[in-house]
C-alpha cells in the first residue's frame, strides 16, 4: 500500500488506459479512443467481478479497510496540501 497504491487502488490499469487515450489524442484517432473506452470498461468489470472479490476473500477486513481509505479509480483531492 505504498507508491501509487496509496492514492488509487488500480494505478496500473489507470496508466494503461491513460497511455492509450494519449495515443488516440496524439494520432487524432477515434478508433484508438474507442479502444481506450472499451479497455477502461473491461478493466472496470474485471476489477468489480473478479479482482476485488478475490482480494476480499484472501485478505478479509484488511482489504475492506484499504478499500474504504483508497478510492478505486480517481484519487481524492487533499485540501491540506500535503498530498498524503
Amino acid at each position: 500500500m505504498s507508491g501509487g497504491f496509496r492514492y488509487v487502488r488500480n494505478p496500473g490499469y489507470i496508466a494503461v488506459v491513460s497511455m492509450v487515450v494519449g495515443q488516440g489524442l496524439f494520432l487524432g484517432s477515434k478508433a484508438v479512443l474507442a479502444y481506450a473506452a472499451c479497455l477502461a470498461l473491461g478493466f472496470h468489470l474485471f476489477v468489480l467481478l473478479y479482482e476485488e472479490p478475490a482480494l476480499r476473500g484472501q485478505f478479509g477486513e484488511e482489504y475492506a479497510a484499504y478499500c474504504r481509505r483508497v478510492p478505486r479509480w480517481l484519487p481524492r483531492v487533499r485540501r491540506n496540501g500535503s498530498g498524503h
